[in-house]
């Protein structure tokens, strides 16, 4: 039965965006139309797996169609290397690993070398921004940094086409900048700031240390590329065991009344009780970590810090997460949360339900299955959209009036809800945790031979 409620939730998402949204990049399901982004069809790209795990045949097929036929990269476009790296590229590569269908490996080389010119600048850290039709690459228009998290969480994907291609050149790219990072100063106790300059390769903006928006992904990709590489390359598990060790020392602390632990902002030495739902990565990324023999604790570091993105949806009225919480460190009229209003906007993101799937995955305790079907409940109740769809709204504290946005994000068929159907799957060898790695957008690519 759950499964089957996840399966027609996406049937439902689906249904909107092939009505009013086919081979556009994201669904606008209010007004029933779409919008776009890079103009390639990013919420079919990144679909295309889920559908293939949740054994959806004839949407497969027909969005395969599309892939075949009408997607081309040859467009005078400017999209942005970190987005279309993990959404296109993984999900490709995802897809081809899923299927054995060449077609998909085709078109990620494609697109891959296509991304390849936004390595061409002084330093080796890419631009942010690369035209995928001229081959040009450049950095925003306001700066000539890139973020950290962005140059730092393509390398799962790149490598993986160097492995299929037997082509060098896009490992030796990116394991050029995770050289780079590994090296710099400007770290606080394995703690990266968030930019990073294309000239001169240092970073830049110092002195602010977080794990949300900016910085997030670095630390998921220190270990997964570990893992993915078949745990032989030892300097990215000594980066990510002190990044580890420097949230201990730097960003947790606990709020009152009920003492949940949560991750800060450090902002030039002084803590911000902050926390981003994108730091809901966490818990699962812990967990998967001690799965892989890393050190216990930071699995009951996971538990305490999945109890909190918990409570980020249920102390809220729609029962859905804030984008932003801050919590707070004395009694507050006895709450834990609060939320400042432009923070109240919920995008359909999946990192909360993501370490719930991680969580049940390695404990097999049912109250992570609980949580996750009051998230879907909750998501259904204020976000679905009759007509097709669902749409991330303005305010999670009104259950009256949660105003919705009016946009369907490619996240929410490529992440959230893959994750929600993995987690109430009782075949732990569907996409096994120990032949598969998760790249930040949620496309599975396989943990590397042992004699590759």
């Amino acid at each position: 039965m759950f499964l089957f409620s996840f399966s027609f939730s996406f049937r439902h998402a689906w249904k909107g965006y092939k009505a009013f949204a086919w081979g556009h990049d994201e669904l606008k399901p209010i007004s029933k139309t779409h919008g776009e982004w890079f103009g390639l069809g990013l919420t079919l790209i990144d679909a295309l797996d889920t559908m293939w795990i949740l054994d959806l045949k004839e949407e497969f097929e027909e969005s395969k169609r599309w892939v075949e036929k009408e997607l081309s990269f040859t467009k005078n476009v400017d999209v942005n290397l970190f987005e279309s790296t993990i959404r296109i590229l993984g999900g490709l590569l995802s897809t081809y690993h899923l299927t054995g269908d060449s077609l998909f490996l085709d078109k990620a080389k494609d697109i891959g070398s296509r991304l390849m010119p936004a390595f061409n600048t002084p330093s080796k850290i890419p631009f942010s921004d690369v035209n995928i039709g001229k081959g040009i690459a450049h950095p925003p228009r306001w700066t000539t940094d890139s973020t950290v998290a962005e140059v730092t969480s393509i390398q799962l994907e790149f490598r993986e086409l160097s492995r299929l291609t037997q082509d060098p050149q896009y490992q030796k790219a990116v394991d050029e900048v995770m050289r780079q990072v590994h090296r710099l100063d400007g770290k606080h106790d394995g703690l990266v700031p968030m930019f990073i300059n294309t000239n001169s390769g240092k970073f830049t903006h110092r002195g602010v240390f977080t794990l949300g928006a900016r910085a997030d992904s670095y630390y998921e990709y220190l270990l997964k590329q570990w893992l993915q590489g078949g745990k032989k390359e030892p300097e990215l598990l000594e980066d990510y065991l002190q990044a580890v060790e420097g949230v201990k020392k730097n960003l947790l602390r606990q709020t009152s009344p009920s003492k949940l632990v949560f991750v800060g902002e450090l902002s030039h030495g002084r803590l911000n009780p902050k926390m981003d739902h994108l730091v809901c990565f966490l818990p699962g990324t812990l967990a998967l970590g001690a799965h892989n023999g890393l050190p216990a604790d930071h699995m009951d570091l996971a538990m305490q810090l999945m109890e909190t993105c918990h409570q980020m949806y249920v102390q809220m009225e729609t029962g859905l997460s804030p984008e932003i919480a801050h919590f707070n460190l004395q009694n507050h009229n006895g709450r834990d949360v609060d939320v400042k209003p432009a923070d109240r906007h919920n995008l359909l993101r999946p990192e909360t339900v993501e370490s719930l799937f991680y969580m049940y995955r390695f404990t097999q305790d049912s109250k992570y299955r609980d949580w996750g079907w009051e998230i879907l409940q909750s998501f259904n109740k204020y976000t679905r959209v009759p007509s097709g769809g669902y749409t991330s709204i303005g305010n999670v504290r009104d259950p009256v009036n949660p105003g919705p946005r009016d946009k369907m994000e490619s996240f929410f068929l490529g992440e959230t809800l893959k994750y929600l159907f993995l987690l109430f799957s009782d075949d732990p060898e569907l996409i096994s945790l120990d032949k598969y790695v998760f790249n930040t957008e949620a496309h599975p690519l396989p943990i590397w031979p042992s004699d590759s």
